[in-house]
């Protein structure tokens, strides 16, 4: 499993894309109990790999990929991603991280596909879209862009965890570990998937989005 640099310094936290900011619902999910430990984290995590927005994200990032040198294409797949959120906070999530990515990507990875795509004022594009794009852009294996999309993913709730106390640094990379198999056969099968495989299945975590929004104590935006 070898990543192409662009992808690791793409993924990396000092990539400044706001990531940091944005807990998916955790924070919800750690105060109601769901997760207060390695093993309800992995297990919160694998669900929503398998089950939940990691698994569209995965679609739609392959989508991108395909479509990159089309901006209108990749234009309805940024409504259509945006549509698929379930709430504000998962709205704010991904079209803030994609709309940075692409800011930062048209400053110090330019390529003739961005070019054609902001020249068509697309007003938002969602984290996905985004990343599929860029790294189609720049001829990126679709394999490699996928498995380091999930992985980024992943790292990004293994970080928020550990800033809320559920589990510690060592702990975090154990959870990431464990959870390799599942990234790499997620990216597998989103290579060979269509718009027809869209869908979500984690109701839980989708109400911990919702109920986030009004939580009284919060470290994170979503």
């Amino acid at each position: 499993m070898a990543l192409s640099l662009p992808l690791l310094i793409w993924t990396s936290p000092a990539y400044p894309v706001g990531a940091f900011a944005y807990s998916h619902g955790l924070e919800w999910a750690h105060e109601a109990g769901d997760v207060v430990d390695a093993a309800s984290l992995e297990a919160w995590l694998g669900d929503l790999l398998a089950h939940g927005a990691p698994r569209n994200d995965a679609i739609l990032c392959a989508e991108a990929f395909r479509a990159h040198a089309d901006p209108a294409r990749l234009a309805e797949l940024a409504e259509l991603a945006i549509a698929l959120s379930p709430s504000a906070e998962r709205r704010l999530e991904t079209i803030t991280q994609g709309n940075a990515f692409l800011q930062i990507c048209t400053a110090s990875w330019p390529c003739a596909a961005l070019d054609a795509y902001r020249a068509h004022a697309v007003a938002d594009t969602p984290y996905p879209v985004a990343f599929g794009l860029v790294a189609g852009g720049h001829g990126l294996p679709l394999g490699e862009t996928l498995e380091a999309q999930a992985l980024g993913f992943i790292q990004n709730l293994v970080s928020a965890a550990v800033r809320l106390g559920i589990i510690g640094q060592t702990g975090g990379q154990q959870v990431v570990a464990s959870l390799l198999p599942a990234i790499a056969a997620r990216a597998r099968a989103a290579e060979g998937e269509t718009l027809e495989d869209l869908g979500a299945a984690v109701f839980r975590a989708d109400l911990g989005a919702l109920l986030h929004e009004t939580q009284y104590t919060r470290l994170f935006r979503s």
